[in-house]
């Protein structure tokens, strides 16, 4: 089904089922009308399961189960809230979700969902169960002719060629692993760099043999297998030895007698490439262990045709050791993830434009249409400037290459269709003439380099880590060997893949140091994209930092990617050069504005024209290394249409930020105070004293039972209790001596034998700024304690939060620095902080630990506008804030954690929530009605640069 089908049939779904949704009566009708009609599923009856049993303590029923694409249903009537919960049969309150959930726990495992969906006809919200702690994706009916892409899960079975082929990379990244620690042990040096070299460029070569064999490359399977199985371990490495050179040599150069002495060597074809060209490479002796692993295990019981290019630098990376991986930044890349960097930068427009080329009725025309689709093609280039083992050049050469096939078929529709019914008389048993055309065994449609364009020389990266340069350049070769076979599936043909051809675009290199024009020149470059390596500046070696300053000037605190920008916008400069490129998250929070986008933006005119929000970025390696990171697609000049893409949603907008919101771009900046005529935010104090001034139960007793020294025992509070007790839980208490008189400490002697304990902690420590306090050891080390009432606010939240949890606590209380707080609150003062409105600031401009929220007194609270509301406005923010502190007391055993987790948030804080939002948002003069999120940051923001500009 085309494009313009699928969003008119859409948009008639849309139109049928408003004002619709009887859980029991329509139900199947509308998943039925959905699978077939916009997803384009011929016989949805066969395809989709209704009420699938499921055994609870009673017998229960799935509304709907998806067995090939492993999708579990749970639908509502359009008069079901899909957050609240709904009472079960046993008696038991869960929401949709939790009720889905449950069937599934209860289903044999094989059977379990990949993908959760509850819809009430209104909304449909799709849990990934891969991420099952990740936010839904939402998709409402109303938007369904602009989003019905979004639910092609429902029926795309790729996801389980996709996962068959991680699961066999991922068993043969486990075997390389194993030939990798046994070779280790022979090698009579193995810290030697050329040992290392040695070894990691002879794994390179045989994953390529034990490729070649089983995908048919040398001619036939088991070539290598049946060769060396002729030595034992004592001859084996001579025989690898002979098979790699005679690999390197053409068959016209090599030894006339080669067949009668060595039949099965001779019958190797020429590789070329440079694969097998260096012949210093050290092979150490095989033992009878190491031999056996390779035959047996990798090559009889292992097929490594379905390994996946794409995760080939995933298959080396077991070999590598992890303390080197981290060093190097080196983290290898999903297939779902690379097309989060491929899809919005080039490869939809590519599909769309095919699309629409397929709709062309005159054959001539189509056939033109294609032909020049395909010129276009192959005359795109890519460019990878940290491409590491090729992850993004192999999938967007795959991606390419699938493109061309459909574009051939489009131009070779007659010899198509004539190889497609030759083979099927073949396999019928038909006969035929001599001079049949259609039985011919081939046709004169010329060698593959007559009907394919597209070209591995199109692709160009660089790579510092030599080892990973070889994979890169073999997982290229491969992807070329599994894309000829299916362009020679479309018309029978015979052509060989061998001998490969030379290809040196892959340059080892420091991309920071080296000039990109020297790799490919800007005006011949079309895409930039990659992940490079995920350096923190705290994590930042000499040598790195040396880059950094050597191509920026001086720097501040950066992360290392910042230099691939600088690189990028260099080098993009009055071009059209599309680039893409994943990076840690910090980049687009907190102080990065100041250290990388403000000098940046500076210094080179660019534009940004998609975003991804922080999301996980996951390897496929078995030693996985998840972090969390944001995607930034920039150019020059811009593209027309802009989107930020934010856990699922796609929100078309005219400008990007670097904090990947809407809106202008405007950059916040610390302040040492608040911008608006507010109280100072504090960060609670720092102790410094070896737990010393912590009191148990006994001690605090003791103590305030002395009308002198009761006042200088305090609530202790740290954020992870402030987050996790209830009110009702027991309290941990201090010593707080700040104004405490001499005498006083001197005469208690459990004051004093404390102050002692501080003291020695101090002296002894490895720290000069701590044993210059053990001059004053009745003193914090900074010693910011509130002396009023105080709004406290955690410095790090969960992301999962709506709001973040902020509380009003008593006088006589000492916060750590993992807290904020303001003395003497108001509770205006929480209303308006405790707002959507706020929280949406917070999220634009925080920056995060991992993917949570870091919130920030001087970034986030100092440059936040506060509105200007009527009496009768202030009055009503007062009131509704009172309120949620009000329906928190009705939970007096529930934690703040507890009350602000997204799945067990009482309904009544959540509306008195609601109200106070409103409340702020009619403070503001924002529409209550369409407002979102953005447009709150928008108008922020806008407000932000006024008030920053009238000060200027």
């Amino acid at each position: 089904m085309d494009i313009t089908t699928q969003k008119r049939n859409a948009k008639k779904f849309i139109e049928n089922w408003q004002d619709r949704g009887h859980e029991k009566q329509d139900s199947q009708s509308f998943w039925l009308q959905l699978l077939r009609d916009v997803l384009g599923v011929e016989e949805p009856e066969q395809f989709i399961k209704f009420e699938k049993k499921v055994q609870l303590s009673h017998e229960s029923f799935i509304d709907g189960y998806i067995d090939q694409t492993h999708v579990m249903i749970e639908q509502k009537g359009s008069n079901k809230d899909l957050d609240k919960p709904i009472k079960q049969s046993d008696g038991g309150v869960l929401t949709p979700y939790q009720q889905a959930q449950r069937y599934a726990n209860h289903l044999p495992y094989s059977e379990r969902p990949r993908w959760i969906v509850t819809c009430n006809f209104i909304e449909f919200r799709v849990y990934d169960m891969e991420h099952p702690n990740f936010e839904p994706v939402r998709i409402e009916l109303k938007d369904l002719d602009k989003n019905y892409y979004q639910l092609e899960f429902l029926v795309d079975k790729s996801n389980e060629h996709l996962e068959k082929e991680k699961q066999v990379s991922l068993s043969a990244g486990e075997l390389v692993g194993k030939i990798y620690d046994e070779l280790l042990k022979q090698y009579k040096d193995p810290d030697n760099e050329h040992s290392q070299k040695s070894i990691n460029q002879l794994c390179v070569r045989i994953v390529f043999c034990l490729y070649a064999e089983d995908a048919g490359i040398f001619g036939k399977k088991n070539m290598f297998h049946d060769y060396l199985e002729d030595f034992d371990a004592r001859h084996t490495r001579k025989a690898l030895i002979n098979l790699f050179k005679v690999l390197d040599t053409i068959e016209d150069d090599r030894d006339p007698y080669l067949a009668d002495d060595e039949p099965k060597l001779a019958q190797f074809p020429y590789v070329n490439g440079g694969m097998f060209s260096d012949e210093d490479i050290e092979i150490p002796p095989f033992t009878d262990d190491l031999r056996d692993l390779l035959l047996s295990k990798a090559s009889d019981e292992f097929d490594w045709s379905e390994i996946s290019p794409t995760i080939f630098g995933a298959v080396f990376e077991s070999t590598l050791n992890p303390e080197t991986r981290r060093q190097g930044g080196m983290h290898y890349t999903s297939v779902e993830n690379i097309h989060k960097v491929i899809d919005p930068l080039f490869l939809n427009e590519l599909k769309n434009e095919l699309n629409e080329i397929k709709k062309t009725k005159q054959l001539a025309t189509l056939k033109k249409k294609a032909r020049k689709f395909q010129e276009k093609l192959a005359n795109l280039t890519f460019f990878d400037p940290a491409c590491g083992s090729g992850n993004f050049l192999t999938e967007t050469y795959l991606q390419l290459r699938k493109l061309e096939n459909e574009a051939i078929k489009l131009q070779y529709t007659e010899q198509f269709n004539k190889a497609k019914n030759r083979e099927i008389q073949k396999f019928y048993g038909a006969t035929s003439s001599k001079n049949d055309y259609s039985m011919k065994t081939s046709f004169d449609i010329g060698q593959a380099k007559d009907i394919i364009k597209v070209s591995i020389q199109q692709f160009y990266g660089i790579e510092i880590n030599d080892f990973a340069v070889s994979v890169a350049k073999t997982a290229l070769w491969i992807a070329e060997s599994q894309m000829l076979e299916e362009t020679k599936d479309i018309f029978y043909a015979d052509w060989d893949f061998l001998p490969l051809k030379t290809y040196t675009h892959i340059h080892e290199g420091n991309a920071l140091t080296m000039d990109w024009n020297d790799v490919i020149p800007n005006y011949a470059c079309h895409y930039i994209m990659g992940n490079p390596p995920f350096v923190g500046y705290k994590l930042l070696s000499e040598n790195q930092k040396k880059n950094l300053i050597d191509l920026m000037g001086s720097i501040r605190s950066i992360d290392y990617v910042t230099g691939w920008y600088f690189k990028s916008l260099e080098y993009i400069q009055n071009t059209n050069i599309r680039c893409a490129l994943v990076s840690t998250n910090s980049i687009t929070q907190g102080s990065a504005m100041q250290n990388v986008w403000e000098p940046l933006s500076q210094k080179f005119k660019f534009k940004i024209n998609f975003g991804f929000r922080t999301f996980v970025w996951t390897s496929e390696a078995k030693e996985k290394a998840a972090v969390h990171v944001v995607i930034i697609g920039f150019s020059f000049k811009g593209t027309k249409n802009k989107y930020i893409f934010d856990n699922g949603k796609v929100e078309k907008v005219k400008n990007v930020t670097p904090y990947l919101t809407p809106g202008m771009t405007v950059f916040v900046n610390r302040r040492s105070k608040p911008l608006s005529n507010v109280p100072k935010m504090t960060k609670g104090a720092q102790l410094i004293d070896g737990g010393n001034f912590i009191l148990n139960n006994d001690e605090v007793q003791s103590l305030i039972e002395n009308k002198n020294i009761k006042d200088y025992v305090y609530q202790y509070l740290n954020a992870s209790n402030f987050l996790n007790n209830s009110i009702n839980d027991e309290k941990t208490y201090c010593l707080y001596l700040k104004n405490c008189p001499i005498n006083l400490i001197r005469k208690n002697k459990l004051i004093y034998d404390k102050v002692l304990a501080v003291k020695k902690y101090r002296e002894s420590s490895g720290a000069k700024t701590t044993r210059l306090l053990s001059d004053r050891p009745s003193q914090y080390f900074q010693s910011q304690v509130p002396k009023g009432n105080s709004i406290v606010v955690p410095v790090v939240s969960s992301q999962n939060r709506r709001y973040i949890p902020m509380d009003f606590m008593p006088h006589k209380v000492v916060y750590t620095n993992a807290l904020f707080f303001i003395d003497n609150a108001t509770i205006y003062l929480f209303g308006v902080l405790e707002s959507n409105v706020h929280m949406a600031w917070m999220r634009a401009v925080a920056g995060r630990l991992k993917s949570d929220y870091r919130y920030s007194n001087t970034l986030v609270y100092d440059n936040f506008v506060w509105p200007t509301p009527t009496n009768k406005q202030k009055a009503r923010i007062e009131k509704t804030a009172q309120a949620i502190l009000g329906a928190r007391a009705l939970y007096p055993d529930s934690s703040l954690a507890d009350l602000y987790d997204p799945a067990t948030m009482p309904k009544e804080l959540l509306k008195a929530h609601q109200d106070n939002d409103r409340a702020v948002m009619e403070a503001y003069g924002l529409p209550i009605k369409g407002t979102g999120e953005s447009d709150a940051v928008a108008h922020l923001f806008k407000i932000y640069e006024k008030i920053v500009n009238k000060d200027v």
